[in-house]
């Protein structure tokens, strides 16, 4: 069962133009270190923190709180798989909000995809509730 969508466009210049202004101070207060060295190893650095900025606004949304109500935008962060799918991690108050919204007996598959083209970045976020499979050995 689908628990939240979330979608989310950003401006590749004016995520550029925020680094220029703002620089360590901005990438500190929304990315985790883990996707600043991302962006960083990347030709495209503008780019690849506008899509990332674009998936945590759309997790947001997903969760039903916009970024209100005590998510911090470190609580979400993208990494990638090593086939370089991205994935959504939460922690902190989206975390909670995650864990609030799944249903007893399901657990929360956050589905994340990314995309740009200049000077747009853009994300999508599909959060899932799959039921728990009944465990092969039953407790006595």
């Amino acid at each position: 069962m689908i628990l939240g969508i979330g979608s989310d466009l950003a401006n590749i210049e004016r995520i550029a133009g925020t680094l220029d202004r703002f620089g360590a101070r901005f990438k500190n207060r929304v990315f985790t270190d883990t996707e600043q060295a991302k962006a960083e190893r990347r030709k495209d650095v503008a780019g690849t923190y506008a899509k990332r900025w674009a998936a945590k606004e759309a997790c947001s949304k997903a969760l039903g709180t916009g970024l209100a109500m005590g998510i911090s935008w470190k609580d979400m962060a993208v990494t990638n798989l090593t086939t370089g799918q991205p994935v959504m991690q939460v922690t902190g108050w989206a975390r909670e909000r995650l864990d609030d919204m799944t249903p007893e007996g399901h657990e929360a598959i956050i589905h994340v995809t990314l995309t740009d083209d200049h000077p747009w970045a853009q994300a999508f976020v599909v959060i899932e509730a799959r039921p728990i499979p009944p465990s092969s050995n039953p407790k006595p």
